[in-house]
């Protein structure tokens, strides 16, 4: 049992530690992933991050191309879309369950977490995780923060997305933080047609920023669904 224990320990450690990487952009849509490597990185052996490979696979963030290699999948636009449907479909129907009184610890952690926001400054890898956590409270307010934890890890190309258009799109880490404001400021003071409204184009402006980004870097992105990376000798001069 221990030693299963540890086996599965070690697989969850590979598993998070990778999955991390890939949506932070450490490793890049198209990256060859060396298991050597990763092992190293995240001091573990071989074999659980063999067996976290294959579950990223299964979750479509890894790429395995018999006799080529392991790649990181560029963002496909297709689950990003998918991926954004479920979370919006989750989110608006929290937001519409939303009733007063609001759970004051709740409230007092939306506040400290937008004044957190307030003091990034440039600091938009920051901004990601206070993003994470500005809307896990909001589904707090009405009861449905267990539910985050199927959001999340259903959305790893869009998170993918969101860390692009934050790295390459300027102002957009400003733009998403005046927009959480503004959907607080409406729900606190019970306009919730108004919050709706808001949340939703909040949670959509991602495809604007997406466009720019595919059309500066469109290798990031699918184009061809059948397309299929070819390994190249490089000779070294010494």
């Amino acid at each position: 049992m221990d030693s299963r224990h540890a086996r599965v320990s070690g697989r969850d450690k590979a598993y998070q530690g990778i999955r991390a990487r890939i949506l932070n952009l450490d490793l890049p849509p198209g990256s060859l992933l060396s298991e050597n490597e990763l092992a190293g990185a995240l001091a573990v052996s071989r074999t659980p991050v063999r067996e976290a490979l294959v579950l990223l696979a299964q979750e479509g963030l890894v790429q395995v191309f018999p006799k080529v290699g392991t790649f990181v999948s560029r963002v496909d636009l297709e689950q990003v879309v998918e991926a954004q449907f479920f979370r919006e479909a989750v989110e608006m129907t929290s937001l519409a369950s939303l009733h007063p009184p609001f759970p004051a610890d709740v409230l007092a952690r939306l506040h400290g977490n937008l004044a957190k926001q307030d003091a990034l400054g440039d600091g938009w890898a920051d901004f990601f995780t206070l993003d994470e956590d500005f809307h896990s409270g909001l589904m707090a307010l009405g009861g449905h923060e267990s539910s985050w934890r199927f959001v999340a890890a259903a959305k790893g190309h869009l998170d993918r997305a969101r860390w692009l258009s934050l790295s390459a799109v300027h102002d957009s880490a400003a733009a998403r933080i005046q927009e959480h404001h503004t959907i607080f400021d409406a729900v606190e003071s019970l306009r919730l047609d108004d919050a709706a409204t808001a949340l939703r184009k909040h949670l959509r402006n991602v495809f604007a920023d997406i466009e720019q980004i595919k059309t500066a870097s469109p290798q990031l992105f699918v184009t061809d669904p059948t397309a299929q990376p070819v390994r190249q000798s490089i000779a070294v001069w010494q």
